[in-house]
């Protein structure tokens, strides 16, 4: 008994999506260092993990809405009105206590997440409808609180735009940031009810109501998470590029979803986990930071990574289409 588990162990990891995709990054990373022997040093590749940091964490926010088979296209909008709130508060309250500002960034984000949750639940509007409404919504928003200016360096104090950059353990604190962020999202998503109520309405969300599950105040909760990263992540921007403007992020809610569906989160919602999450980002980030090493133009970013999303999706749809045959295969033998 002991040495038949022992043999299905492996032949479990051969087929976890997270298994191939972790084995194609490392690939990808020595098929470079062949190249650009520098590529695979240990502190390249801890700057690629860094400056994947805020694209992991908003992919991890995406992952829980896309669960629910849902999207949130203003989540990159959340981000640069976060951002310019909690720059523009800095600049012109320098007094204020930057742990503070911190924690203002994710509950202002929470609220503009809420904002997106309350109309899908309560009126019933298709999320990608409400979302490509509040992008806009957000990103005027933050043209206006602005006034069309930018807020750089000169006018932030040193510490709001240091926080990030401080060491520990061989690490900046963004890469903390993501690595303790994964960590309660995993817990949240594998040990809590509510975990557990995203995935089952993203599987069934008929059968979910039949067991209890109120499918409507579910959706609101993930969008709710999705605004809190967000808003984070706002804060995390601002302080890792040292700048905030009404252009913050403009475009990068498709490199989350990117992320995403690479990592393997169905479109159709209900699968998905927070690691194939984490390499789904973690795989455009060595791309973007192996393009330049290779001599292969920025401007090909996007088209390697509609690729990659395309590949993706064909991937998971020949995956449940095989589940659906077995399934079929398996009411036949019954009957």
């Amino acid at each position: 008994m002991t040495q038949t588990l022992s043999t299905l162990a492996p032949l479990r990891l051969l087929k976890l999506r997270e298994f191939w995709l972790a084995i194609s990054i490392a690939v990808m990373i020595g098929a470079i260092a062949t190249r650009a022997p520098s590529f695979a040093a240990p502190a390249n590749l801890a700057d690629i993990f860094n400056n994947t940091a805020i694209l992991m964490i908003l992919a991890l926010g995406q992952m829980v809405v896309i669960l629910t088979r849902s999207i949130d296209l203003s989540i990159a909008a959340n981000v640069a009105l976060s951002g310019m709130v909690i720059a523009l508060c800095n600049a012109s309250m320098p007094w204020i206590p930057v742990p503070l500002l911190i924690l203002a960034a994710p509950l202002l984000g929470l609220a503009l997440g809420a904002i997106n949750g309350f109309l899908v639940w309560k009126l019933d509007i298709p999320a990608i409808v409400v979302t490509l409404g509040t992008l806009t919504i957000y990103r005027g928003t933050t043209f206006l609180v602005a006034g069309g200016q930018w807020v750089n360096a000169a006018e932030m104090t040193p510490d709001f735009i240091s926080i990030t950059r401080i060491q520990l353990l061989g690490l900046p604190l963004l890469s903390w940031f993501a690595v303790v962020i994964a960590a309660a999202f995993y817990v949240v998503m594998t040990r809590t009810p509510i975990g557990r109520s995203i995935y089952a309405i993203g599987v069934n969300p008929t059968a979910s109501v039949y067991a209890g599950i109120d499918v409507g105040r579910t959706k609101f909760i993930a969008f709710c998470i999705s605004g809190l990263v967000a808003g984070l992540c706002g804060y995390l921007w601002v302080s890792r590029y040292v700048i905030a403007s009404s252009e913050t992020a403009v475009g990068y809610e498709l490199q989350v979803i990117a992320a995403c569906v690479i990592g393997g989160v169905s479109i159709a919602g209900g699968v998905g986990t927070v690691g194939s999450a984490l390499l789904g980002a973690l795989f455009l980030g060595v791309i973007n930071s192996a393009l330049p090493v290779i001599g292969v133009s920025p401007f090909w970013q996007m088209a390697i990574s509609g690729a990659a999303i395309i590949l993706a999706v064909v991937l998971n749809a020949r995956a449940g289409r095989k589940t659906g045959r077995i399934i079929l295969k398996r009411a036949e033998a019954v009957s």
